[in-house]
């Protein structure tokens, strides 16, 4: 059940990472002229979405189901 549970968080984080890039590129190419920081702040978004849908989803699921 775990690795099922780790499995879905493998295939659904880059998803989440893709829509935070999508949406930060989006708000911040509107108020920042300059494109590099643009990318560069969207990656970062991106990479912050990423970890957190990996880790955290699966760890409050395990939580639980110990409790």
């Amino acid at each position: 059940m775990v690795k099922l549970i780790f499995f879905i968080a493998l295939i659904f984080s880059p998803f989440a990472a893709a829509i935070a890039f999508i949406i930060t590129y989006a708000e911040y190419a509107k108020h920042i002229v300059d494109q590099k920081r643009v990318l560069k702040r969207a990656l970062k978004m991106a990479l912050v979405a990423f970890v957190f849908f990996l880790i955290v989803p699966p760890l409050l699921i395990w939580l639980f189901m110990i409790l």
